[in-house]
């Protein structure tokens, strides 16, 4: 009977439960509502105070809530790295993943 952001932060109490060093989220927000995405926004962050989170995350407005630094990959290399602003203007960025 839980909805779906309710059982992502159980599997994320879950997780870390088992005190981890490293915490890998993939798609964290994906099929939330708006609510559920600002809330996981605020828990990761929360979260991150005391254990070092990697987010693989699409969905950039979620990205730019969590306020970290952002490492762009493409074909499994860096591609750019640094705030979602610098990452967002970066031209080599914006030519691989909107085709310009």
């Amino acid at each position: 009977s839980l909805s779906h952001g309710q059982k992502q932060w159980l599997e994320i109490g879950m997780l870390l439960a088992q005190d981890p060093k490293v915490l890998l989220v993939d798609e964290p927000v994906a099929g939330m509502t708006d609510v559920e995405t600002h809330l996981t926004a605020e828990l990761l962050k929360e979260i991150n105070k005391n254990h070092t989170i990697m987010v693989v995350e699409h969905d950039m407005t979620f990205v730019r809530e969590l306020g970290v630094k952002v490492t762009c990959l493409h074909e499994g290399s860096v591609l750019a790295e640094g705030s979602i602003d610098q990452v967002s203007a970066n031209e080599r960025v914006v030519e691989v993943y909107l085709g310009r």
